[in-house]
C-alpha cells in the first residue's frame, strides 16, 4: 500500500539556522519558507537526490510543533511521509486494521498542495506517520 519514502520533517527551534546549516555545511538545495496555516507550521523543504528533509517550525500559538519542541528544546525527528496512490482507501484499510488517523479522519491539504493524513505514533512503534497522496 505504502510507496516511497516522500520526506523526513524534523522540528526546529530555529527555522533560519536549520536552513543556513543544511545550505553551508551540507550543501543543500534548501527550499523557501512556506506557510501552512492549516498545520499550523512554517516548512522548508531540502531537496535530496532520493528524498527530501522537511524542516518544520511554529506558525502561532497553537502550533502542535511547539508542543513537540517544548518537550524537546533541540527539535528532532517529528514524522516520516510515506507516499500512498489512494489516501482514502489507505485511511479505510489502515482504520479496519485498528490503526488511528489522528483529527477528523478526513484528509487536509499539505505543503506540497496534496490530501494528507496523520497516523497515531503508538500506533507505528512510537512514530508519527504521514500519508499523502500521490
Amino acid at each position: 500500500m505504502i510507496g516511497r519514502l516522500n520526506h523526513v520533517a524534523i522540528a526546529v527551534p530555529d527555522l533560519d539556522a536549520a536552513a543556513a546549516q543544511y545550505r553551508t555545511a551540507l550543501g543543500a538545495t534548501v527550499g523557501a519558507p512556506q506557510d501552512e496555516p492549516d498545520h499550523g507550521v512554517t516548512v522548508i523543504f531540502i531537496e535530496l537526490p532520493n528524498t527530501k528533509i522537511e524542516l518544520l517550525y511554529p506558525l502561532g500559538e497553537n502550533s502542535p510543533i511547539q508542543g513537540f519542541l517544548d518537550k524537546n528544546p533541540s527539535g528532532g525527528i517529528h514524522h516520516v511521509c510515506y507516499e500512498v496512490d489512494d489516501i482514502i482507501a489507505a485511511r479505510d484499510h489502515l482504520k479496519s486494521t485498528g490503526a488511528r488517523v489522528l483529527g477528523t479522519g478526513e484528509p487536509k491539504i499539505g505543503a506540497h498542495g496534496k490530501p494528507v493524513l496523520f497516523l497515531h505514533p503508538k500506533d507505528f512503534n512510537g512514530t508519527l506517520i504521514e500519508l499523502e497522496q500521490v
